[in-house]
């Protein structure tokens, strides 16, 4: 098995690749994206069958239905248009039957036209569309970012590790309730020891736009403290070094996080902006905007961002903070500002330089999803 690869890329490559090119015309791209739509198209028309299980509670109400309907079904005719296209341009027709094969599935099952009878209810439930929206979502913006800009051109989009990550993905946005929940708790708790406080008065006074910045800056501080001290603590290293594990960086990379290093971090992150009371909008405007930020940095983009690049991290300042190189490790904590590295005396970043590696030396972290969450729980 290559350095970096899963048994589960491994097997991805036996029934899906084949020794033929890739570019655009060959068929490849095609038949990927025949996969990928059609495996999302049913993916949402099981989120239809099933919402009380499967959807996120606070967001079945909100989802404007014709046009997530309408969405649906794009994404379902995307899936077989696209595999028509693959089985006519590739020899191989794997891909494109699959593909094929997911989108009539989902069209059987009653497409986009599922009814939802009744109201919604279910204390318990799965965040299935959450993944589904947040995948297709990125996939969409950075998969063609990563074509058209790359750090790395010879990084494939299925690179080693791709499916390991993609569980991680998925298994942490299926269990948004959970880590909700645990996320919130420690939160929760503060507030209701502090109660309303005039401090909370004035911030919620403050303008939008300033309690915005300041939600930043306080995440990000708390950001930095937590994620030094996953690296300067024995036990807890154990955790985030899985994060680390990452040979190769990308969009997809990011979500490398054991579910430990996940609640901890967001706790610890949450924690003082709702005891600070910011308003309800400026802390979503925050989850929007970490969303996004926190896979940009990881992205297989060259982007350097000049001026701004002191000011904001940057996917250079973050991959040196991946760097495998010893002049690369336990620097550049934070996730949004770089400033407060240069603060604390941890910033790095030499010249024009990118790293020319990534990963831990000596690769400690075990291959595949199940082993990197099993691992840091073993007696040492």
């Amino acid at each position: 098995m290559t350095r970096g690869r899963s048994r589960l890329d491994d097997w991805f490559a036996r029934v899906f690749g084949d020794d033929r090119p890739t570019h655009l015309g060959t068929g490849w791209f095609s038949g990927t994206a025949s996969v990928f739509c059609g495996a999302v198209g049913l993916g949402a028309v099981l989120c239809l069958h099933f919402p009380e299980v499967l959807t996120h509670a606070d967001l079945r109400s909100r989802y404007p239905l014709p046009i997530m309907r309408a969405l649906i079904q794009g994404v379902i005719g995307a899936g077989f248009l696209a595999g028509v296209l693959a089985a006519l341009l590739r020899p191989r027709k794997t891909l494109a039957m699959a593909g094929i094969a997911l989108s009539l599935a989902a069209s059987l099952l009653g497409g986009a036209d599922v009814p939802i009878d009744g109201p919604l209810g279910g204390r318990v439930y799965l965040g299935l569309d959450w993944f589904l929206l947040n995948l297709l979502l990125l996939a969409v913006l950075f998969v063609p970012l990563e074509r058209a800009f790359p750090r790395w051109p010879e990084q494939a989009v299925f690179r080693p590790g791709w499916t390991t990550d993609t569980l991680h993905f998925f298994v942490s946005h299926l269990l948004v309730q959970l880590t909700t929940l645990l996320t919130v708790m420690p939160a929760a708790v503060l507030v209701r020891a502090a109660g309303g406080t005039w401090l909370q008065q004035a911030i919620q006074g403050q303008p939008l736009l300033l309690q915005f910045v300041e939600v930043v800056v306080v995440a990000d501080l708390g950001e930095y403290a937590i994620h030094r001290l996953f690296h300067a603590v024995p036990v807890l290293w154990r955790f985030h070094q899985v994060h680390h594990s990452s040979t190769c960086l990308d969009w997809l990379a990011g979500s490398r996080l054991h579910l430990l290093d996940v609640v901890v971090t967001r706790a610890f992150t949450l924690a003082p902006i709702v005891l600070l009371g910011f308003s309800p909008p400026a802390v979503y405007a925050y989850v929007v905007f970490v969303s996004f930020h926190a896979v940009f940095i990881h992205a297989n983009v060259r982007f350097r961002g000049g001026t701004l690049e002191r000011l904001l991290v940057m996917p250079r300042f973050h991959h040196w903070h991946h760097g495998a190189a010893p002049e690369a490790v336990d620097k550049n904590f934070a996730v949004h500002l770089p400033w407060i590295d240069w603060l604390f005396g941890t910033h790095h970043l030499p010249g024009d330089r990118w790293p020319e590696t990534y990963g831990i030396a000596g690769d400690p972290v075990p291959e595949g999803y199940v082993g990197q969450l099993v691992a840091p729980l073993r007696r040492r």
